[in-house]
């Protein structure tokens, strides 16, 4: 179990991930399932310039998916949402103290009425946060220069390790959803274009995504080795690859149709 501290930190940096990508996952559910390549961290660079900026598209809820194209997506977002929204009733049931005209206070849904639940997965996300860091929990000072009581108590060590798990268990799921998690799969049906070798996707949340070639050194790709000595294009090289692999594969088709 880790120290409090860490529960905190990396709590947090899971839910911040969620926040960040939730715009990524809800336009995935628009989308047929995507393939390996090319990566979808490189989707901005290669959309067409006239293409609608990525904040104009995405809806801003679930519920605004009448027709799913990608189920796994959808799932992923239910699931999360889900969880999160669950974390939050939990950690006000025993924290809240904020009176109820309280702009920072999670209002607990009724059966008329979802409560904060209405503001969607990126406030409940911003709000559990503000939970494993302990903010608002100092009296405050009004402005006729009486103290106020605080709007939430600290966390209790018990849930903020419940926070923590749910919290890392939701950023898991999102980025599986999306491919984003460790992994290595080949790149398929795209040879390398230098030497035919077989091409390997590198993924992982906490890096950019890389390619290698299975050639080893003696592979021509203007691109440097890694430890291993494969050619690697790191990421400010993979939308050269991009173009590469695309003008291998339009000379292939052409060959053929000769």
């Amino acid at each position: 179990m880790p120290t409090p501290a860490t529960a905190r930190h990396q709590g947090a940096a899971a839910l911040r991930t969620v926040r960040e990508l939730w715009g990524e996952l809800l336009l995935a559910i628009e989308s047929p399932p995507a393939d390996v390549w090319p990566p979808r961290q490189l989707a901005h660079h290669l959309r067409p310039a006239d293409d609608e900026p990525l904040v104009e598209r995405a809806p801003l809820v679930l519920r605004e998916h009448p027709a799913p194209l990608n189920l796994d997506a959808l799932d992923a977002g239910l699931a999360v949402e889900h969880a999160l929204f669950d974390l939050a009733d939990t950690l006000a049931a025993a924290v809240q103290r904020a009176p109820l005209d309280d702009p920072r206070r999670w209002t607990f849904r009724s059966p008329t009425d979802p409560g904060s639940r209405a503001h969607g997965l990126h406030w409940a996300a911003l709000w559990v946060e503000g939970r494993l860091l302990d903010e608002d929990t100092e009296p405050e000072l009004l402005l006729d220069g009486t103290l106020a009581a605080a709007p939430y108590l600290p966390l209790p060590e018990h849930l903020l390790h419940e926070a923590h798990r749910v919290a890392l268990a939701a950023e898991s799921r999102l980025l599986r959803a999306l491919g984003l998690d460790v992994r290595t799969v080949p790149v398929p049906e795209r040879p390398c274009p230098w030497c035919t070798g077989e091409l390997t996707l590198h993924t992982d949340p906490d890096e950019p995504p890389r390619v290698t070639c299975s050639t080893g050194p003696s592979c021509t790709a203007p691109v440097p080795r890694d430890h291993l000595g494969r050619r690697t294009w790191e990421w400010h090289a993979l939308p050269a690859l991009v173009v590469a692999l695309d003008a291998a594969q339009q000379r292939a088709s052409a060959s053929q149709a000769a």
